[in-house]
């Protein structure tokens, strides 16, 4: 994950090395998952909002932590559209096989929540966006105090 200026958000593609030497850990035979990549300010608000509705699955930062990247079910990059975000399908790991304990699944990343805290394996795609667009609001909503 890279944040490229304060508007223009980009996740790693799945060719790039990064991507690449974080799948390779996952073995063989196994589900993708994707990872919606978005600011560290929204993404911060949202993993908030996600964490007292109880539906956040494990999310990542970079180490220059301006970026954050949510799990969520593999095919959720086929469909996404959400401002400020990108989603890219990221982490092959076994069907039905817990993440915990294991590497942040993309290189230069750590965990924020990780999976060990959480009862969920991914983010509802659909919890996500509502989050998104809540935190969007409540920032620009903060903005126009200033």
């Amino acid at each position: 994950m890279r944040h490229t200026d304060a508007g223009d958000v980009t996740a790693y593609g799945p060719n790039h090395p990064a991507v690449r030497e974080g799948a390779g850990r996952a073995g063989r035979g196994e589900a993708p998952s994707d990872l919606v990549s978005v600011a560290a300010r929204l993404g911060l608000e949202a993993v908030d909002i996600l964490r007292l509705r109880g539906s956040a699955g494990p999310v990542l930062h970079d180490r220059g932590c301006d970026t954050l990247g949510f799990l969520v079910p593999a095919g959720t990059s086929a469909a996404w559209e959400q401002v400020g975000s990108v989603c890219t399908p990221t982490w092959p790991r076994r069907r039905g096989a817990s993440c915990v304990g294991e590497e942040p699944p993309v290189v230069g990343t750590s965990w924020l929540v990780p999976p060990e805290s959480t009862p969920l394996r991914v983010t509802e795609p659909r919890e996500l966006r509502a989050a998104l667009r809540e935190a969007l609001r409540t920032l620009e909503a903060a903005a126009r105090q200033v």
